[in-house]
């Protein structure tokens, strides 16, 4: 629905999309023989893409992860990915990782063998080795800052950004939100009173740090600048929800 004389028209891989779910995730919740446990701050990912989880002494955990037959499924880990910025349906993707603890060092260290991507165009199976060797986004760990800093800081911004979006995508609009960021583009959300869509803007070459998404920014709201002025969304209150 963005304005299609963008060249860049890339968008993350699943598999990169999974891995940046779980680097920028700062809570799991692990389900292991019909228990659910929620751990917040308690968990590091290695660079293949394990999850090593910090759990206190006498976990039950910790006895699943000893006595559970090596290499065999035991536990699912499932990560959330929410939008920073509120808006409705804040839950961007989810991802849930099938696989087997090992204890050692103070630690549980959980290896994928199934690993499931949902995103609001349906769910996605992402082959273990593929996901082992991706790299989150570059920008992943610093969105929630980038965006929830654009939305506050820069409501102008994200208005002139809407004459990018066609008119029949901002019919009814009553509020216009950042949504997700990564290198290869930007998503603003749009509400209206009982629904709401999603626009993608993309970059017309890939950002692979700060500075380089500045200048993807800039170039976008030049573009804006250059088109047509449409409706501006009215202001309203829209509280978002989790």
């Amino acid at each position: 629905m963005g304005d299609d004389t963008h060249g860049w028209t890339a968008a993350p891989g699943a598999a990169a999309r999974a891995r940046s779910v779980l680097a920028a995730a700062w809570s799991c919740a692990v389900t292991t023989e019909g228990t659910r446990k929620e751990f917040a701050g308690a968990h590091t990912v290695t660079d293949d893409g394990r999850v090593l989880l910090e759990v206190p002494e006498g976990s039950a955990l910790l006895t699943t992860a000893i006595c559970a037959p090596r290499g065999e499924p035991s536990a699912v880990l499932e990560f959330a990915d929410v939008a920073p910025v509120p808006v409705r349906d804040r839950i961007r993707a989810r991802l849930w990782l099938a696989g087997w603890f090992s204890a050692g060092d103070g630690r549980l260290a959980f290896q994928p063998t199934r690993v499931v991507l949902r995103q609001p165009s349906g769910a996605v199976l992402v082959d273990p080795g593929e996901f082992a060797t991706a790299a989150p986004d570059p920008l992943a760990t610093a969105e929630a800052r980038l965006l929830t800093h654009l939305a506050d800081c820069h409501a102008d911004a994200v208005e002139r950004l809407t004459r990018l979006v066609d008119t029949g995508s901002l019919h009814g609009a009553v509020r216009v939100q950042p949504l997700a960021v990564d290198r290869h583009g930007l998503t603003l959300r749009i509400e209206r009173v009982r629904a709401g869509g999603d626009v993608r803007l993309p970059f017309h070459a890939p950002a692979d740090d700060l500075a380089e998404l500045t200048e993807r920014m800039h170039v976008l709201l030049s573009q804006a600048a250059a088109a047509p002025c449409l409706r501006a969304p009215q202001p309203r209150r829209a509280d978002g929800d989790g």
